[in-house]
């Protein structure tokens, strides 16, 4: 698929502050997406409120831009009404994690057959740098001005307890990485959940005295841990995370029924 027939490119230059990961995140995306040869026609993407809920908005498909943290019900209504379509959220941590984190936990629970990507940047960038529930314990944000005295939710493995099929979480710096999990997630049934740790140079960067954006991407190439080495090293990633440390790499792969192949698919003793 090429590029210009996948993005609504009258619509550019986009609205994403300089150094933003979005951009990044809508190319791996883009990439992933024309490798599995899903049709963009057969496709509605779902948005909340936030910098990253505005995505879609750029994608030449059917998407709907609903209330903040209430794209999972929206996607979830689609998916139950029209089984036959692919639905994918993609949004940020304050809508999806925050604002939305008990429609995340029920999704996942409930293993509904959609798709998440969630692009984490520590805080709500489009409403003024607040804290939000993934700010790192210590960091600043313009409600918490000495630091973030609250630990944060670690939302993969938030996503892989409450059931999901398939999590993963990359930063916007392991972009073949996010290509691969994104491409894996496309073809799989149940609830895909993909978290992308991104830079926020405007929200998030400046308050933290992180340097330019090409420093922010050092820092997380830095501060990315795969999950393997974690387990071989026997450290609780918890504490890692808490540390400034981020987990990195593939949670999930399984393959538990989907809610909609529970409601509308054919059981095995039927098709015997």
């Amino acid at each position: 698929m090429e590029f210009e027939n996948f993005f609504k490119t009258e619509r550019f230059p986009h609205v994403f502050c300089p150094g933003c990961g979005n951009g990044t995140v809508m190319n791996c995306f883009f990439r992933a997406f024309s490798n599995t040869g899903k049709d963009l026609d057969k496709t509605v993407f779902v948005g909340g409120i936030g910098c990253a809920s505005r995505i879609p908005l750029y994608i030449n498909s059917d998407m709907i831009h609903t209330t903040h943290g209430r794209a999972i019900p929206f996607a979830i209504g689609l998916k139950l009404a029209n089984p036959e379509l692919d639905i994918i959220v993609i949004g940020g941590d304050g809508d999806i994690g925050a604002i939305g984190g008990n429609h995340l936990v029920n999704g996942c629970r409930r293993n509904v057959d959609i798709t998440v990507i969630c692009i984490n940047n520590y805080t709500y960038g489009m409403t003024g740098g607040q804290t939000s529930t993934t700010t790192p314990h210590g960091f600043k944000s313009s409600t918490s001005p000495t630091g973030n005295p609250e630990y944060p939710f670690d939302l993969a493995e938030l996503a892989s307890t409450a059931g999901a099929n398939f999590v993963a979480r990359w930063t916007v710096r392991h972009v073949h990485e996010l290509v691969k999990s994104i491409e894996k997630a496309l073809q799989k049934k149940g609830f895909r959940f993909i978290e992308v740790i991104s830079t926020c140079p405007t929200g998030f960067g400046r308050r933290n005295r992180m340097g330019d954006p090409v420093q922010q991407l050092e820092w997380l190439k830095k501060s990315s841990v795969k999950r393997e080495k974690i387990r071989e090293a026997a450290l609780d990633h918890i504490d890692l995370n808490l540390l400034g440390y981020i987990s990195i790499g593939e949670f999930v792969d399984r393959d538990r029924k989907s809610l909609g192949e529970i409601l509308f698919g054919v059981e095995e003793h039927e098709r015997d």
